[in-house]
């Protein structure tokens, strides 16, 4: 592995900051992120509010990514402890548009560099699975019969990736997650009642830069596909089922439960324990609060509209029924 440094100059430009009391020096560096507590000058914090700016400038961090209005609100304006006067801005302070989302990209941009492949000796690799360049797969992991596997991805501990899986650039597969096993799709017999497994002979796609979290489970296609769209983070305990499309830079927390052939567009997000029935179709930028449930074959359009409840519904007609329910209850 190989350790990153950033001249403050070169952090700045790449988030797009501003100093607020002139450029630092060329020497000036900074090679890793840190906590307020564990900040020293080699490193870079950020503050989202007035008081956890008052505990950075306090701290020995050497920079500071500050947003626009708490920057205004303490220096601009004066904004101090009582009593003292106008204090001079910090020659640490980078003002920033998003400060969280700024420190995630030098967190980032500061990561160790893996600079060959590396593959621990328990882990059972298929030859003829193709692994791109600066790939890590950790210990007893597997990678079954033509994987494709792209640049600088990562299949941690004990994560399981089946046959003809294929996965873009810069996915990270977290340990226990398995990828690409047969979908629970059955035909009935109607004269027995015997269940024979439909045909489950499509793949999985994961694209580029999606994160997929510790004992995941991603079903291959039937008989087409499954598709994990670019960017797309997704947490612990997830399930996808077969013929799933998720779309680009979608969130699903922990505990999410998505049936088959069921849409989820760009942009939406799912909440911890959200579950979908078969064939649902969820709209771009939909979010689903905790514990909602859709019932099969539902639509649900957005952008950004809320939905709760089971079934879910819009955020507003959700409180309204809570809101009959509890006057309800008021009168038994």
């Amino acid at each position: 592995m190989s350790a990153r440094v950033l001249r403050k100059g070169e952090i700045a430009g790449l988030v797009g900051g501003r100093w607020v009391a002139g450029e630092p020096s060329a020497e000036e560096t900074i090679s890793r992120v840190a906590g307020l507590e564990g900040a020293a000058a080699d490193a870079v914090v950020f503050a989202g509010d007035e008081q956890a700016l008052e505990q950075a400038t306090a701290s020995k961090a050497g920079l500071i990514l500050v947003g626009e209005r708490v920057w205004k609100t303490v220096y601009a304006e004066g904004f101090g402890p009582k009593g003292q006067t106008p204090r001079s801005p910090d020659s640490r302070l980078l003002v920033v548009q998003d400060p969280r989302f700024a420190f995630a990209l030098c967190g980032k941009a500061l990561r160790k560099q893996r600079l060959g492949r590396e593959v621990h000796p328990s882990a059972v690799v298929d030859p003829s699975a193709r692994l791109g360049k600066r790939v890590k797969v950790g210990a007893r992991a597997v990678i079954e019969a033509d994987v494709i596997l792209g640049d600088d991805v990562e299949v941690a501990a004990g994560a399981v990736i089946l046959e003809g899986v294929v996965i873009g650039n810069r996915v990270v597969v977290q340990a226990g997650a398995v990828l690409g096993a047969t979908g629970f799709g059955y035909a009935r017999n109607p004269q027995t009642g015997e269940h024979l497994l439909f045909p489950q002979q499509g793949r999985l796609v994961i694209e580029d830069d999606v994160e997929i979290g510790a004992n995941t489970t991603i079903d291959r296609g039937a008989l087409e596909e499954t598709r994990i769209g670019q960017g797309t983070k997704i947490d612990d305990q997830v399930h996808i089922g077969h013929n799933c499309r998720i779309g680009k830079n979608v969130l699903m927390a922990s505990q999410v439960g998505i049936s088959g052939s069921c849409v989820v567009e760009d942009g939406a997000v799912l909440a911890g324990q959200v579950g979908l029935g078969d064939h649902v179709h969820i709209g771009p930028g939909v979010i689903l609060g905790g514990a909602s449930g859709v019932f099969p074959g539902k639509h649900l359009v957005g952008p950004g509209q809320m939905f709760m409840g089971v079934p879910a519904e819009p955020l507003k007609e959700y409180l309204k029924t809570v809101a009959r329910v509890r006057r309800l209850k008021g009168r038994e």
